[in-house]
């Protein structure tokens, strides 16, 4: 094997007078105007490099150099061209070849068609949401090299058993508290298009950080459906949960009684407040989402039930019904009462998922139809790895509201 050379670190800033000499070299060798001019140089001095490393390669192979004699019945057999796809476009390189053809270069492999990282780029601009069609496109654009559609869900298509693994990694015992919230897309299934909700379940750790724990892709929500759901997190481990967030999911309060009765629901107050202001006109919203506020930001539950019979008195001769809801929904919603408001703020506010939300809307508005379920569930995954690279803090506050649920939910959070 050849001994490998210790890289240099690259000092961005620091003009050497070695690489003056080489800038100088370059300028006269290559009579370079433009940028150009400057890529088709470096393109042609990397295929220039590349030969002479895998003719370092030959020697080290064959144990002489190419200007020695030896008495080996292997040695050198000319040059094979082969096309590559590197960072400045398609080119040409000559491969040294042996008589015994048992040469294997590892600078570029044998089967090596690509030498510029190109998976990682396809994965990452499909990580943004960009269609195969515009990723095709872009690699023409900058590196000349023409990507079928195929060819590029083939490479997305690697990421297919690490999603598997995600999906059925193993999860902490204990979430404080849980969101469940649900995006929806177009879908084409056999040509026809079809609305699929993305259920994204996100918990806050012991440890107050925060954890997509799955992203389920479906259509059919039921109780049924939503304790398959909640029984695959306690195969994954998880024993305990305090609160689970959601929207007005059909069938979810029934699965979490079932699958973990110490568990409270909490409606997502934000949603909440959505579902009732889409009864009331534009010019009434404001002072209607004002008067809301009186309700779930009340000292007490009796505090919070006086105001929302007060909110109803106003309101419900003009948008009878608006309030509707809050009655049925009341012990959904009541369990934040017993909280500070650090705490609430917490359980009742999606500010945890929107910031994943917003990643997951631009995906939506890159692609108005996604080819299959699968291309859907790739997107979310890279998206989700994305968007979760920032999480390296607690939220605010985490202390304070850890504390104050350590003694709402008696034994069961770590002390």
């Amino acid at each position: 094997m050849m001994a490998k050379r210790e890289k240099k670190p690259v000092h961005h800033v620091q003009m050497t007078e070695g690489k003056r000499q080489i800038i100088q070299q370059l300028l006269q060798e290559y009579d370079i105007e433009t940028a150009e001019d400057i890529q088709d140089a470096l393109k042609d001095l990397l295929g220039g490099t590349i030969k002479e490393m895998m003719e370092a390669e030959m020697d080290d192979h064959l144990g002489y150099e190419k200007s020695e004699r030896s008495d080996s019945d292997d040695y050198r057999n000319g040059y094979k061209s082969k096309q590559v796809n590197s960072s400045f476009g398609s080119m040409t390189i000559d491969v040294p070849q042996d008589r015994k053809s048992t040469f294997e270069p590892q600078i570029v492999k044998k089967r090596q068609k690509d030498i510029s990282d190109i998976d990682k780029k396809i994965i990452s601009m499909y990580a943004k949401g960009m269609t195969t069609r515009q990723i095709s496109d872009t690699l023409m654009d900058i590196y000349g090299f023409e990507a079928s559609e195929g060819f590029i869900s083939d490479v997305t298509d690697k990421i297919l058993p690490q999603i598997e693994d995600w999906q059925n990694r193993p999860l902490s015992e204990i979430y404080p508290v849980l969101y469940i919230d649900a995006i929806h897309y177009s879908v084409r299934d056999n040509g026809v298009i079809r609305k699929l909700a993305a259920y994204v379940i996100l918990g806050i750790n012991l440890e107050g950080r925060k954890e997509v724990l799955t992203i389920e892709v479906g259509d059919n929500e039921s109780s049924k459906y939503w304790l398959s759901v909640l029984n695959n997190l306690k195969n994954r481990g998880v024993h305990d949960i305090m609160i689970i967030c959601a929207d007005g999911l059909t069938g979810i309060k029934e699965a979490i009684s079932t699958a973990y009765p110490n568990t409270e629901y909490q409606r997502c107050i934000v949603h909440q407040v959505r579902n009732t202001l889409k009864y009331v006109s534009d010019k009434d919203r404001k002072p209607f989402a004002t008067d809301l506020k009186t309700i779930y930001q009340a000292a007490s539950e009796q505090k919070a039930l006086e105001a929302k019979e007060r909110v109803k008195a106003k309101w419900e001769d003009k948008y009878p019904r608006a309030m509707k809801s809050w009655d049925t929904n009341w012990d959904a919603i009541s369990p934040i009462f017993k909280f500070s408001a650090d705490v609430r703020s917490v359980i009742y506010t999606t500010n945890a998922i929107e910031s994943l939300n917003s990643t997951y809307r631009k995906l939506n508005r890159q692609r108005s139809v996604f080819p299959s379920d699968q291309a859907l569930l790739k997107a979310l995954y890279l998206a989700t790895f994305e968007a979760t690279k920032k999480w390296t803090m607690p939220i605010r506050n985490w202390g304070k509201i850890y504390g104050e649920m350590a003694i709402m939910y008696e034994g069961r959070l770590p002390e």
